[in-house]
């Protein structure tokens, strides 16, 4: 047998070379062994195998059957949220993108199949489908006040009622100081119960230090509310920034929801 030593690869490893290991350690089952492989794979990122556009539903009761983990996006109009979404899928044309802020009118459900990074390796595995959503921004879009009222009751009817949501991922814009009304709304996930991460956008486009001054100004804003901090992301959709630590966020959240099925089945 020929024995690998071992070191320390971490996450970061590119998913194909971790793959090509894989397939040779498969050919060559009893004479080439990789100690590092398994849990190396095991810490990737999941590969989203197909994106596709379901629905956009004016209200809660028009979305699709909640049967499948559900996970939504959003943010102050113009937060980067399409090109986020459109980053995580690796899909450029996923997500409607625009310059003008408030295009986002409806609930729009996307339709998602994954597999592990394990699975990946294997020619027939079976696909986790689960739904990402699409949700309208807050904030300054150009709208009528009906017409933002109508947005905010239908906001606050699916966060509060949608049975199968996993999570909201609550985008902040990276590039500004703490805003008031990026607050408001993470207290009202709060006081609705509504379990959220938050992810930090457009890192890219200011320096680190800015970037990181106010992260750490929003986090401290948010202390004097709340007990314990909800997890957050830093992100680039230009750089890809984040997408792995969301997609493996992601993946254990359906991991868990599966294995917690298995047991009460």
């Amino acid at each position: 047998m020929v024995s690998w030593l071992y070191f320390d690869m971490g996450c970061e490893v590119k998913m194909e070379i971790l793959l090509q290991l894989q397939q040779i350690q498969n050919d060559y089952a009893g004479m080439i062994h990789v100690p590092f492989l398994t849990d190396s794979l095991s810490c990737g990122t999941m590969v989203i195998k197909s994106a596709e556009y379901v629905i956009s539903s004016p209200e809660l009761s028009k979305c699709p059957a909640p049967d499948k983990p559900e996970y939504a996006f959003i943010g102050r109009s113009n937060v980067g949220k399409s090109s986020l979404i459109n980053m995580l899928c690796d899909n450029q044309k996923l997500a409607k993108t625009s310059g003008t802020p408030g295009k986002t009118q409806l609930i729009n459900h996307f339709l998602i199949k994954s597999v592990t990074a394990q699975q990946a390796t294997k020619a027939h595995a079976a696909s986790q489908p689960w739904f990402l959503v699409d949700l309208p921004g807050y904030g300054f879009a150009k709208v009528s006040i009906n017409a933002r009222n109508r947005w905010e009751q239908m906001i606050e009817q699916y966060l509060r009622k949608r049975e199968n949501l996993v999570n909201i991922f609550a985008l902040i814009d990276a590039r500004h100081e703490p805003q008031q009304v990026d607050l408001d709304f993470i207290n009202k996930l709060g006081k609705w119960e509504v379990p959220f991460t938050l992810v930090f956008t457009k890192a890219d486009k200011e320096t680190q230090k800015v970037v990181s001054s106010n992260i750490k100004s929003f986090l401290e804003r948010m202390r004097g509310t709340w007990q314990f901090l909800p997890q957050h992301f830093v992100t680039s959709a230009v750089k890809k920034q984040g997408r792995d630590k969301i997609l493996q966020f992601i993946e254990e959240c359906n991991t868990k929801i599966i294995n917690e099925a298995a047991s009460q089945g």
